[in-house]
């Protein structure tokens, strides 16, 4: 390692020469309180910044390990030093002039949701913490501007590194009240399955959000308050008693009038796996961690795939204990769904009437009567979700506007009334007894085969390397092979996908060899990211700055959906 002057000196060194001549600087450096790591120079000052990390000692940082001795309160304070580091470079950033991206300095934007980073981790054991993030080296037209870089590098990141990962710099009140709430949150997850509950939403909670197209919340939005006979009373650790609304395991219907809050509700639901931060509105909403999203996909492919649960006896003889197609219809597209969800561990299902394939989700009495079922190969959704959640524990969650006939199997129905939840269980279940009684298959649906072993896809690779490109929330590309993850709802930022281009990278080079299931293949790659972090997946390389971990269930949503997938 090189000291921080000796940085200074190649700088000055190279000064007004051609860009390349950057490379040079790539390596470590001490300085004072950090150790500043060059990993990645930018090509030229028009290509994408470069990428640096820095490293504060556990003794230097000095954060009370009380805030990260659990995961979840570590990835909360990696989570908030991330915003403090942003906040502090976006006042220095392009300060330092120059041509392209010079001056760019930059971190990881975090939204609502409290994901585990790569951008920042702390040391569980020595409390060492490492910011990755990227800068754009000055340059003029294309010849090299050392003493803006010089600028950035001595008088601009050595305030950002204190102000951001020294604790003695920090407001110890917020980093306290950071990990109060993480352990607030944690309570009411692990009192879900204790209590028999799929989710569990405050009152005096803000669902709904400022716009279609952000995550911030409402200004003037109808606090959530539960109704009496679904109300459960809550000991935080910190926080203290909470009240508010228990979804008990089972099956529950969500419905009511056009823009009363169904789907807001449900978005919230479906967000809410993961932890959210204060002032979100929906900081003590939480789902059961291993909720899923399902929804029609019409055009997606689907790869050797039981749905023989729900799709069975096709005219032309086709099998569906193995069903494959390239381009599915909305009812196959949501029968592939539910089925890999239970492949992935899925303990509920979270349903919206609107995006779902009508066909797939219900028949109606007259037209059992009309089609006779020897004649029709669905089995409609509302015809296994008794048996889902009896037989096999998934619950159900369902939005519906247009068809009362789910009221016959419901464990519950809440009626959205201007933003505002009503139990009125007993009222549609005595309205429904004037409807005749829905005629359920006799025989009982059997767990699906998840026995797929996928080989290597050899087309991947270009010149013995697999490359990625994330399009950024809507899917990946590995090789050629693209992956559409538009409709995988649950991914609620880019850098969720850039970890999974990585994953499946990965997968493809050491794990798809014909010998493991999906869910091997699954169970493995999270076991070395529990034991060894996000780097696990590089071997050594440099970590980007640009990831964060996507849920077991959303790396089985991204291997269905590999068109390239070798079975």
């Amino acid at each position: 390692m090189k000291t921080a002057e000796e940085l200074k000196e190649l700088l000055y060194k190279i000064d007004r020469r051609g860009y390349p001549a950057y490379k040079d600087t790539k390596g470590q450096y001490g300085f004072k309180g950090f150790v500043l790591s060059i990993d990645h120079v930018q090509s030229d000052p028009f290509a994408s910044p470069s990428k640096l990390h820095i490293e504060v000692k556990g003794k230097t940082a000095g954060f009370p390990q009380r805030l990260y001795d659990k995961k979840h309160k570590r990835i909360a304070l990696q989570d908030a030093l991330i915003r403090q580091f942003g906040k502090l470079a976006e006042e220095f950033s392009f300060k330092a002039k120059g041509s392209g991206k010079s001056g760019l300095i930059s971190v990881t934007r975090c939204g609502q949701e409290i994901l585990e980073r790569s951008a920042c981790s702390i040391d569980p054991a020595e409390g060492n913490v490492i910011m990755r993030f990227e800068v754009g080296f000055p340059a003029n037209g294309r010849n090299i501007n050392a003493g803006e870089l010089i600028k950035i590098l001595f008088d601009f990141l050595p305030e950002c590194v204190e102000k951001s990962c020294y604790y003695s710099n920090l407001d110890e009140n917020h980093l306290e009240q950071v990990m109060e709430l993480s352990e607030d949150q944690e309570y009411i997850k692990n009192q879900l399955a204790e209590r028999g509950l799929v989710a569990f939403i405050a009152d005096g909670s803000i669902l709904p959000r400022k716009s279609g197209v952000s995550q911030y919340p409402m200004k003037g939005a109808t606090p959530f308050v539960s109704p009496k006979s679904m109300s459960v009373k809550m000991d935080l650790p910190y926080h203290g008693p909470v009240t508010g609304m228990g979804l008990k395991k089972g099956i529950t219907l969500i419905v009511g009038g056009g823009y009363h809050g169904k789907s807001t509700l449900l978005k919230a639901l479906e967000l809410c796996v993961y932890p959210h931060i204060k002032g979100d509105g929906r900081e003590y909403v939480v789902t059961d961690p291993d909720a899923v999203k399902i929804r029609a996909e019409d055009g997606r492919s689907i790869k050797h795939t039981d749905i023989s649960m729900f799709i069975n006896d096709l005219p032309n003889k086709r099998d569906t204990s193995a069903f494959y197609t390239e381009d599915a219809s909305g009812s196959t597209s949501q029968a592939a769904n539910v089925v890999e969800a239970i492949e992935a561990g899925a303990t509920a299902l979270l349903i919206d009437e609107d995006t779902s394939a009508t066909n797939f989700m219900v028949r109606d009495e007259l037209m059992q009567r009309v089609i006779n079922r020897d004649m029709e190969p669905i089995t409609p959704f509302i015809e296994r979700a008794v048996n889902l959640y009896e037989k096999y524990g998934i619950s159900t969650i369902l939005v519906a506007g247009s068809s009362g006939a789910y009221f016959q199997i419901a464990d519950r129905i809440i009626q959205m009334d201007h933003y505002k939840p009503r139990d009125i269980t007993e009222k549609a279940r005595s309205a429904a007894k004037d409807y005749p009684s829905l005629n359920l298959p006799k025989t009982e649906a059997k767990m699906p085969d998840f026995f797929r072993c996928p080989k290597e896809n050899p087309k991947v690779y270009h010149k013995g390397r697999i490359k990625i490109k994330v399009m950024g929330k809507e899917g990946l590309s590995l090789g050629n092979e693209y992956i559409d993850l538009r409709y995988v709802e649950q991914l609620a930022d880019s850098e969720q996908i850039n970890c999974l281009g990585y994953m499946m990278k990965y997968a493809e080079e050491h794990l798809l060899k014909g010998k493991y299931t999906v869910r091997q293949i699954a169970d493995e790659i999270y076991r070395q990211i529990e034991k060894m972090g996000i780097g696990f997946l590089f071997r050594g390389d440099d970590i980007p700055g640009n990831l964060s971990l996507p849920r077991k269930e959303e790396f089985f949503a991204c291997i269905n959906r590999y068109r390239g997938l070798n079975l």
